[in-house]
């Protein structure tokens, strides 16, 4: 129930605040977002295995966003910016539709 009410207290939070987000950190938005999501998805996969661990889904969530950003930074700085970002959005792409996949199979047991 806690997880519930922290996701509405912010999203009502951002819509009330709107918050900006920097123009230097605008690039690594998108794929800190993606890499958050193929944290949550994989913490749903888990939680309906029956082997979800706080531990471990906080620091899958924390590490996908920092390595993710670090190398988008990385292809910044070799000029690749663009398409390092797409091989990483490819990468955890493949990963969510991997556990959404499995997801599937439990939900549906197909």
């Amino acid at each position: 129930m806690i997880p519930i009410i922290g996701l509405v207290v912010g999203i009502v939070a951002g819509f009330i605040l709107q918050p900006t987000v920097p123009a230097p950190l605008e690039p690594y938005v998108p794929i800190a977002i993606i890499a958050a999501l193929d944290a949550v998805v994989g913490a749903v996969r888990a939680l309906g295995e029956k082997r979800f661990d706080d531990r471990v889904f906080v620091i899958s969530f924390v590490s996908n966003v920092l390595i993710a950003a670090a190398m988008v930074y990385l292809g910044d700085q070799l000029g690749v910016g663009s398409q390092l970002s797409t091989g990483v959005i490819v990468v955890l792409g493949i990963r969510i539709f991997s556990n959404a996949a499995a997801i599937r199979r439990q939900v549906f047991h197909a």
